[in-house]
């Protein structure tokens, strides 16, 4: 493959938050390293473009900002491909797809949209889960944002009973039925589409992402690692991606 050029030389600067979210990624440990499926497939991509990929961390907030001032090549952590995220970048064609989830507390008896009119439910600031919850009758929406670790924010806010519900991907609040102190209240099948926010002015960065993830979708490295990562999901990318 041709020469990429990144803000680096040989280096893909991928901004994500430092967050324990399994299977999706968890906290860096003391070098730096990241383990899950985002790092997992953003490692997989950035080698068939013979790049080394460099994560920076910062709050949610910070991320789609240093795409477009260029501080760093990208951002690969969980971007929903939405309206309001493309009037600030560009996304590649998705690399995930996903449902999402409502958490309650333990015991709470929810179990649909109808049950949790007057609640109090936390979703992130500008996302897809929030544009979910605000369609849901009668709640009252809580918008999370701008900190370093906004998905243990939520966790906690829910726990201590700040809030009475959150909306997640699927991925990452489904397994949390099993902890203690939350039970998943339902699904709902939305297929969120998650991309690689690019700058809007780097057309090349963006067409050469998505030349390696197409390759390495059409040829089932891509599907190898999600099935390493999140065996219980069934791959929702099933054909080439186009370049």
């Amino acid at each position: 493959m041709s020469a990429v050029t990144t803000l680096t030389p040989g280096i893909l600067r991928l901004a994500c938050i430092d967050s324990e979210a399994p299977p999706l990624f968890s906290l860096a440990d003391a070098g730096g390293t990241r383990r899950g499926y985002e790092p997992a497939a953003a490692e997989l991509v950035a080698s068939e473009m013979g790049l080394r990929v460099e994560w920076a961390c910062m709050p949610w907030d910070d991320m789609l900002p240093s795409v477009r001032d260029h501080k760093v090549d990208a951002v690969w952590c969980g971007q929903g491909i939405i309206p309001e995220r493309q009037a600030v970048v560009d996304f590649t064609e998705p690399y995930a797809v996903f449902d999402e989830t409502v958490l309650v507390r333990k015991g709470d008896p929810a179990r649909s949209p109808n049950d949790l009119s007057g609640y109090r439910v936390a979703a992130i600031e500008g996302s897809a889960n929030m544009r979910l919850a605000s369609t849901f009758p009668g709640i009252v929406p809580v918008a999370f944002g701008a900190s370093d670790d906004v998905f243990a924010d939520m966790l906690a806010a829910l726990r201590n009973g700040e809030v009475d519900a959150m909306v997640d991907d699927d991925v990452v609040c489904v397994p949390l039925g099993e902890d203690p102190a939350y039970d998943v209240a339902f699904t709902a099948r939305t297929g969120n589409r998650w991309g690689i926010g690019v700058a809007k002015d780097n057309p090349q960065l963006l067409a050469e992402l998505n030349l390696a993830l197409g390759t390495v979708v059409s040829d089932g490295r891509l599907e190898s690692v999600w099935t390493e990562w999140m065996p219980q999901l069934p791959f929702p990318l099933t054909t080439e991606i186009p370049a």
